[in-house]
């Protein structure tokens, strides 16, 4: 159309063309300069196409009247006696405002960028109408928007990317983004919504990032984000969140880092986060929750990245709190863990790095982290590490960064590493470092390794305190990095007595550079530890509580260094006291575990044998008792019998009789 009314101006000079011999360039003159809005186009302006006044559709009125009045007197100058009719000035001015792709909202700013509408911080209480359709950023942040009703936005189904953050949006009714299916960037960050639920992101079926943060939600409802099938990235903190459905997060296939931070959560939502199955990298951050359940994240089995930041309350990890993980990268940062949990990281084979910065971790004992066999990098700074054991990281055969800074150690011994030469990145500034023979392996790697911007430095002895490892020469003066063996200075009772029940101490010291480490031993060999009725206290003291016959014998007081160690031998007497009731015992019985003789007194035999009688006569009785009732039972008894006898006749006597005699035998 405005092409369109150039040409019919150009048109209705053409009756004077014959007047001049220049008229033609003349006409051609006034036809660039409608199409360049100047007479004399820039070098390769003709061949451009359309000027960027009019593929913006934003043709300014003022450049319009400019543009008549070259014209007018272009055509004055040819035909000086005849007068233009008076409305085709008014057509071009008609026609020049109008176009089919829409304007740009005088509030905003459409030049700054392409495809762009920038309308922040400019008091607006409602979207500005007029928008261009072929809109790919719009910016409405920083404004007074207080709603966003449905089909508002609908007319640019080629925005990309919208900002509503800072407004004072409290509702978004559901439908609200229809129309948007290009759009892939939602920035709803410091507004006053309270309740995410169904339907409020309908439409949005390109969308990628979404960032609620600094609201008032409380709720999450079930299928608040079952629309956003392509959603890659949720940020959700700063909010009140009390209560996430556990069918919050469903339809969210293709989601891969979430972030959870400053809420009022007291759990974590494990159920609803187990409806995240593409999440590769969950952020908790700043929440009031103390402890983390067995299972709480067993259905993230894409997760490789975790990080639990700044929970005041978490003073443990549950030994089954990471099951069903195969992580890459965990973080349990600022949190009040009191060692490395052990228990909870052994199954994560695939760990490459491990962060547990600003907890109250004092040691890493040896050999621990062993089951981690791919980690590479362990950062431990600002925690309040005082040693480091020998082979603490042994089995960590791709070990090579270790971030230790802003701790308390004094040294840091070689044999902690598996290879000393794999070591690439060590950063220990900020400790009391003791540079003595400990660190003269460090000394001598100083120039491979990377210290990052500040090198440790030495605490101590006095002649290098302050000097930084990079200032020492490859030569060393006499007496620097040196250790003195550990000796034993001084010493208690090498001949103790107490009586059985009693208490014990011996006291054992020594010196040495470094300050040599106090042990004792059983009499069979065995090292006491720091607990129990026989336990070395912290100043090297040996106490033994209730004093046993079976602690008697030999102890071992051995003080030892780097350098050395010196050891002293002492001897522990035990007395027997009898109990006051005179009970005899063998004094040469003293092994625990078995039985002594069992010793009866005056008064203890009379008892048994009191005990005794008294059943054995009660037996008898009852015998006789019944064998009299079982004999008159069987009525008057004989105890006699009666019978004949008939002696033998003589030999030879045949007329001879015998004589029947008659007998009782009892």
């Amino acid at each position: 159309m405005l092409s369109g009314s150039f040409l019919y101006l150009g048109l209705g000079s053409s009756g004077h063309s014959s007047q001049s011999g220049h008229s033609g360039r003349g006409r051609r003159g006034v036809r660039h300069a409608g199409r360049y809005s100047t007479p004399h186009p820039p070098r390769g302006a003709a061949s451009a196409g359309r000027s960027p006044a009019l593929d913006g559709c934003s043709v300014q009125p003022d450049a319009a009247l400019q543009l008549l009045r070259i014209e007018e007197g272009m055509a004055m100058a040819t035909a000086p006696k005849r007068a233009w009719p008076p409305w085709p000035p008014l057509l071009f001015l008609l026609l020049l405002p109008g176009g089919s792709c829409g304007g740009c909202p005088a509030v905003c700013d459409c030049t700054s960028q392409p495809r762009a509408v920038l309308c922040a911080h400019r008091r607006l209480e409602a979207v500005p109408g007029g928008l261009p359709l072929d809109t790919e950023l719009l910016d409405l942040s920083g404004n007074r928007l207080w709603g966003l009703q449905q089909g508002m936005l609908s007319r640019l189904g080629l925005l990309q990317e919208l900002d509503l953050s800072y407004n004072q949006l409290s509702t978004l009714e559901p439908g609200a983004f229809h129309g948007l299916q290009s759009l892939l960037t939602l920035r709803l960050q410091g507004n006053r919504l309270r309740i995410m639920g169904p339907g409020v992101f309908s439409g949005l079926s390109a969308l990628r990032l979404l960032d609620l943060r600094l609201n008032q939600i409380v709720l999450f409802l079930d299928g608040a984000f079952g629309e956003l099938g392509s959603l890659q990235q949720l940020e959700v903190g700063d909010n009140h969140l009390v209560f996430v459905a556990p069918g919050a997060f469903a339809g969210l296939a293709k989601l891969s880092t979430f972030t959870l931070e400053r809420c009022n959560l007291s759990t974590v939502p494990g159920l609803a986060l187990a409806r995240l199955p593409a999440l590769v990298a969950l952020r908790l951050r700043e929440l009031d929750i103390g402890r983390l359940p067995a299972g709480a994240l067993r259905g993230l089995g894409q997760l490789k990245e975790l990080e639990i930041h700044h929970w005041p309350s978490l003073e443990a990890l549950e030994p089954g709190s990471l099951v069903g993980l195969n992580l890459s990268s965990l973080a349990i940062t600022r949190c009040n863990l009191s060692s490395v949990p052990f228990q909870a990281l052994h199954h994560l084979s695939f760990l490459r790095v491990l962060d547990l910065s600003q907890n109250p971790i004092s040691a890493i004992p040896a050999r621990r982290l062993s089951p981690l066999v791919r980690l590479q990098e362990l950062r431990l700074s600002g925690a309040g590490l005082t040693s480091i054991a020998a082979h603490a990281f042994h089995g960590l055969t791709a070990f090579h960064l270790l971030d230790v800074a802003d701790n308390a150690l004094q040294t840091l011994e070689e044999t902690a590493f598996p290879s000393p030469d794999k070591l690439v990145t060590l950063r220990l500034s900020g400790n009391p470092l003791t540079c003595d023979c400990r660190l003269l392996w460090l000394l001598r790697r100083r120039g491979r390794l990377d210290f990052g911007s500040s090198p440790p430095a030495c605490a101590g002895p006095r002649p290098v305190q302050g000097k930084s490892l990079r200032e020492f020469s490859d030569i060393l003066p006499p007496g620097h990095f040196t250790c003195q063996p550990a000796l034993i200075r001084k010493s208690g009772p090498r001949w103790v007595i107490a009586e059985q029940g009693g208490h014990a101490v011996f006291s054992c010291s020594g010196d040495g550079d470094p300050a040599p480490t106090v042990s004792w031993m059983r009499p069979q060999g065995a090292w006491l530890g720091r607990a129990g009725r026989v336990r070395v206290l912290e100043d090297g003291t040996l106490e033994i509580r209730s004093v046993q016959l079976q602690d008697r014998g030999a102890y071992v007081c051995v003080v030892s260094n780097v350098a050395g160690n010196d050891s002293l031998r002492t001897w522990l007497e035990v007395i027997q006291v009898e109990p006051p009731n005179g009970t005899l015992s063998d004094p040469n019985i003293t092994m625990p575990g078995i039985p002594g003789p069992f010793i009866l007194d005056s008064r203890g035999v009379a008892m048994v044998l009191a005990v005794g009688f008294l059943p054995f006569l009660t037996s008898v009785t009852l015998c006789f008792g019944l064998i009299a009732l079982w004999s008159k039972g069987k009525g008057r008894v004989k105890h006699h019998m009666t019978f004949d006898f008939v002696a033998p006749r003589p030999s030879g006597d045949k007329n001879s009789g015998g004589n029947r005699v008659t007998a009782k035998l009892f």
